[in-house]
């Protein structure tokens, strides 16, 4: 019997926020000098033209969802939100003393963990630390990911006073058996409270992020938490596939049985349904699990070429600096990589001997620059080209020759100095761009490292 594209292609592979992807960063070459030499050359490179980016990760969570593989810290205790947000504004003053000139902001995004797990007082006190050592772009994008259990008006409004335009909220789907399976109870009520909030307020992008894949998901719960989605209009909307991970992520993924999740084809079907109500409710793919209505900035960003994908996800557009604060986060240079110790004990005990917190990093090869571009390309316009000399490089035909199946599937068109991923192959991106990934192919994994593409 011939094997369906499913069964042909779902395997194990990267999400690819970054290329090369975590586990094959060469940490073996990387130092912190480095990183600051590469910090500084990007910061001179773009500071004065499209200023830079900042991902700051705030990590604590009043209960743990099992569907998450975010880093977070469960505790109820908000006596830590202070000591925190003096540690990331320390080491914000610490990036601040290396670079040449005052950064120029163009994105901060907070997220988490929970950022509205922090008060209002101690979210202003770490914006106005980051405004008091930086310039703020003329055109900025501020965003946050709320929790719509506590997200609170003043919360939004203080936000919004402080020049976040986007938010985003984790609603995964509204069925009551499925949320208590991931223990993410929260009614549509809440979800419908927050968004209504956010308009009144002048959000002019809210996000709604949906997961299809869950543990006991079934299509009419799709369906339901699709059309309760339709009646509130956010701008945009993330359709992602659960990442069931728990050999990586820990027991927080160990909360239900795997015979407990839509398998194969069912999980699948689930995808499908979702993306056809979507598109008849106005939403248009615009990356890998990415919607958005024509009013949103995402959609014009994709329509113009301009969408940019990093550590954050997909943005609006491009900054080649973005420096992440705060424990885990991931800062690129472009040139570099360079990743925050994973405790916040060590995280502090850094920061109190006046270093920065990096304990992992990558420096990029001028075969992997090359690489990221095309994967980048793949991953925000379902495209990329080789028209210019310097896009090509010497595995490329061997590489076209590889896809030849893909292209027999359906899934894409191998032009003389370009490939476009058809509509057919959207839901296969990862796969295609897998074909690019050189050093996937030069040292394939022994052990699964990744969640299953589809």
């Amino acid at each position: 019997m011939k094997k369906s594209l499913l069964q042909k292609y779902n395997v194990p592979g990267p999400r690819y926020t970054s290329y090369p992807t975590v586990p094959y960063w060469d940490e073996a070459k990387f130092t912190t000098e480095n990183w600051i030499q590469t910090l500084k050359k990007s910061f001179v490179e773009s500071n004065s033209t499209e200023g830079i980016s900042l991902y700051i990760h705030l990590p604590f969570c009043e209960s743990l969802c099992t569907f998450c593989g975010c880093n977070k810290r469960i505790t109820k205790n908000h006596q830590l939100e202070n000591p925190y947000i003096q540690a990331v504004l320390k080491e914000w003053k610490l990036y601040c003393e290396l670079l040449p000139a005052k950064p120029i902001i163009k994105e901060i995004h907070l997220g988490g963990g929970t950022p509205t797990f922090f008060s209002v007082e101690n979210l202003e006190l770490l914006i106005n630390g980051i405004f008091q050592m930086s310039e703020i772009a003329a055109q900025h994008e501020f965003s946050f990911e709320g929790h719509p259990n506590n997200t609170t008006r003043k919360h939004l409004q203080k936000l919004f006073d402080l020049g976040f335009r986007r938010v985003s909220f984790g609603v995964q789907d509204y069925a009551e058996k499925v949320q208590t399976a991931i223990h993410r109870l929260q009614p549509f009520h809440n979800v419908a409270k927050v968004t209504l909030w956010a308009k009144e307020i002048g959000y002019t992008s809210i996000g709604h992020d949906l997961i299809f894949g869950l543990p006991f998901q079934t299509i009419e719960n799709v369906v339901d938490t699709i059309e309760k989605t339709k009646s509130l209009q956010p701008h945009r909307l993330a359709f992602y596939s659960y990442a069931h991970v728990p050999w990586i992520k820990g027991s927080g993924q160990r909360g239900f049985k795997k015979q407990d999740l839509p398998q194969d084809e069912e999980k699948r079907k689930l995808y499908e349904i979702g993306k056809i109500l979507l598109g008849k409710n106005g939403y248009h793919e615009i990356g890998m699990d990415h919607f958005a209505r024509q009013d949103d900035s995402m959609y014009h960003s994709f329509n113009k070429g301009k969408l940019h994908r990093n550590f954050m996800g997909y943005s609006s557009s491009k900054t080649q600096l973005m420096i992440g604060l705060g424990v885990s986060s991931i800062s690129d240079s472009w040139y570099c990589f360079a990743q925050n110790v994973k405790t916040i004990e060590e995280y502090y005990q850094k920061l109190e001997q006046n270093k920065l917190p990096i304990y992992r990093g990558h420096h990029l090869t001028a075969e992997d620059l090359i690489i990221r571009k095309h994967i980048l390309n793949l991953m925000c316009q379902f495209s990329t080209s080789w028209t210019i000399d310097s896009d090509f490089f010497e595995e490329l035909p061997e590489i076209l020759l590889q896809l030849n199946e893909m292209q027999k599937d359906g899934l894409l068109e191998i032009h003389q100095n370009d490939l476009l991923v058809t509509e057919k192959g959207k839901p296969y991106v990862r796969n295609i761009c897998m074909a690019f990934d050189l050093r996937l192919k030069k040292k394939a994994p022994q052990t699964q490292l990744f969640s299953m593409t589809i």
